[in-house]
């Protein structure tokens, strides 16, 4: 029996993946591709790349962003289902939505893949004519490795550590068609997505300072 490979597999595109760069325009090329063979209203695909931040989740929400010395990157890939629209007579939207995430770590250990399943609500409001989106989203995330910054805060604060933890998906984007006055950008968003991994204060796994925060910019295509 024939099995294919990572390695048989990589020998097919004329370039590597072992680096951040190329896992970039992997996740460019499926976002493209997805978007233009599902031509359906209820769908969303979301491109995005970031980094992670030594802040925790309120410091971010504040303003008070702190960097990561180690230079610890990732890129996501994200697709959604509309489940209902304008809800309890408001702008509300809510989606359910999955993820593909690829962690570079920066060279201190294997990079790791995440997968999400989350619900999301979005607030859809107009200010000077524009049209902005405020999302929430909750739900889980499964690592299949240990993030080095979960790693680090876990050994600051004696605490624990997870592949499974509670996961938040919050962002802040405006339509582009909107912004620019184009009919071919309209419900093309463009915003702020942070990610962020958590324990819920030793709620699951007994994990109640360990976690991981990363500050991304984003792309999304409804259709």
């Amino acid at each position: 029996m024939y099995v294919l490979s990572w390695a048989h597999l990589s020998s097919l595109f004329p370039f590597h993946f072992n680096t951040s760069e190329n896992f970039l325009k992997i996740f460019i090329f499926l976002f493209f591709l997805v978007s233009s063979i599902f031509a359906q209203e209820n769908y969303s695909i979301r491109l995005a790349y970031g980094k992670s931040t030594e802040s925790d989740l309120g410091e971010i929400l504040i303003g008070q962003v702190n960097g990561d010395v180690a230079d610890l990157r990732t890129f996501s890939l994200d697709g959604g289902y509309l489940l209902g629209r304008d809800l309890f007579h408001a702008p509300v939207d809510l989606y359910i939505k999955s993820s593909l995430s690829y962690f570079d770590e920066a060279g201190l250990q294997d990079d790791i893949y995440e997968v999400t399943l989350y619900f999301k609500l979005y607030y859809n409001f107009t200010p000077y004519s524009q049209k902005v989106r405020f999302g929430f989203g909750e739900g889980a995330s499964y690592t299949d490795g240990i993030l080095m910054s979960e790693y680090y805060g876990a050994l600051e604060h004696h605490d624990h550590t997870s592949h499974y933890l509670n996961y938040l998906d919050i962002t802040l984007d405006i339509d582009m068609g909107t912004l620019l006055q184009s009919k071919m950008l309209h419900h093309t968003y463009i915003g702020f997505l942070i990610k962020h991994r958590s324990g819920i204060f030793g709620l699951i796994n007994n994990v109640k300072h360990g976690g991981s925060n990363y500050n991304c910019v984003m792309i999304e295509k409804n259709f």
